[in-house]
């Protein structure tokens, strides 16, 4: 007869299934897509808010739409330890990258109820709304509000319809209030640390044959959009020698910038959006928008291949006769990982696979703005092939499993340790 699978194995199929349930919760039919304040955010809120008060969690949402679930200690004026990701999306996505950040908490805190573990710290789970910077173009809107770093400057972004940030707040709150950004939810003395479980969105811990792996540091990460600039004309009578091309300049330079990055250790630079302002077949283009998005280990690193790459888009734009403009949406420096908080992480992962790797994370995180709030730390879950982002991203249940156990006997050492 086979063995009933114990509590831990039967909470990470739950966990699983529960991923999938919020996988299908969508703003487009054929593909995974939320972005913030979508009504499918407002449904997925709805869902996992649902599955924070079977955990036993307090539940509210802020005015941004971060989703909050709060379990209070027995003891006066204990701290808070947070723990959470994004349940954001980018289009098109896959089910695991943000979400699993949120949900694993919720089912790790339901076991340790159930076991009748009091801890001796109050625990917040966060499902931030919005860390992809889709719908806006400014990224960790949801970790900004919480963390009170959300600026007046914020509220004037503006999605592809034109709404300002300000706008679809205030339509969200419908309480026909001006919206002002938040104050910080908790001062630093009040906090305990933060931890973000994510999918590791790259090939190591699969290469090392690894469930899990602890985040030693968060790569530096600085993005903007180049503007360049040239002169519309018409595509059968402007000869080839006079043309003023906005498109083959920006053309040109994502050529440039991907040699350049090759040829810099640990260094990443992509342009990942490219658009002709006013595009025609029949029209030379006059204007093209590119993002560029540049990532080092280093700060200083980083911040100098920023300035080698804008001035490689002014000597392409001089040479042929167009101009250039360099607009940043963000620039935010490594983020080293809490060691004590890590080491800590770090014990559990030997306990529960026998070794314990340190990564460093090239993607971008909420755990980065969490960082100017508390100490922080990052597990990694293995991810099938390294892939994220996309709708094969995939995270096996054992693999689940073994992220779940880590996080449960991490709030055990984390509460015999807050005794002491």
């Amino acid at each position: 007869m086979r063995a009933k699978p114990d509590a831990l194995t039967q909470a990470a199929a739950l966990l699983a299934r529960r991923l999938d349930q919020l996988g299908r919760v969508s703003d487009e039919p054929d593909r995974l897509t939320r972005t913030f304040l979508s009504p499918a955010m407002e449904r997925a809120n709805a869902l996992v808010g649902g599955w924070m008060k079977e955990a036993g969690l307090a539940v509210r949402e802020d005015e941004t739409g971060n989703l909050i679930g709060r379990a209070e200690s027995a003891r006066s004026g204990a701290r808070t330890f947070l723990l959470g990701s994004h349940l954001d999306t980018v289009r098109n996505a896959g089910r695991f990258d943000g979400p699993l950040g949120v949900l694993l908490p919720i089912v790790a805190l339901a076991e340790l109820r159930r076991r009748g573990v009091a801890l001796p710290f109050a625990v917040e789970v966060l499902g931030f709304s919005e860390e992809e910077a889709v719908r806006f173009s400014g990224a960790y809107l949801g970790s900004k509000a919480y963390t009170g770093r959300l600026r007046v400057g914020d509220l004037d972004l503006r999605d592809a319809r034109g709404n300002t940030l300000r706008a679809v707040i205030e339509a969200h709150t419908g309480t026909g209030k001006k919206f002002a950004p938040p104050a910080r939810v908790h001062a630093p003395r009040d906090v305990l640390g933060y931890l973000e479980v994510h999918i590791e969105q790259g090939p190591v811990l699969e290469s090392e044959k690894l469930p899990v792996g602890v985040v030693s540091a968060i790569a530096c990460q600085i993005r903007g959009r180049l503007t360049f600039r040239g002169k519309a004309g018409h595509a059968g009578t402007t000869p080839m020698r006079l043309r003023r091309d906005a498109l083959a300049g920006a053309a040109e330079f994502v050529l440039a910038a991907e040699a350049f990055a090759r040829r810099q250790p640990q260094l990443v630079a992509t342009v990942g959006t490219i658009s002709v302002v006013a595009g025609a077949a029949n029209v030379i283009p006059g204007e093209t928008v590119l993002s560029l998005d540049v990532r080092h280990p280093l700060d200083a690193k980083c911040h100098e291949a920023r300035t080698r790459l804008l001035a490689l888009a002014r000597r392409i734009a001089r040479r042929r006769g167009l101009t250039v403009r360099w607009q940043p949406t963000m620039d935010h420096r490594a983020v080293a990982c809490a060691p004590r908080l890590t080491s800590l992480l770090a014990q559990s992962v030997r306990a529960m696979q026998g070794r314990s790797l340190a990564l460093v994370s090239g993607a971008g995180h909420d755990a980065v703005v969490m960082s100017t709030l508390t100490p922080v730390a990052m597990l990694f879950v293995r991810c099938r092939g390294g892939l994220s982002h996309h709708p094969d991203e995939y995270a096996s249940p054992a693999d689940l499993e073994t992220a779940l156990r880590v996080v449960v006997d991490f709030l055990e050492r984390l509460a015999k340790r807050t005794e002491t």
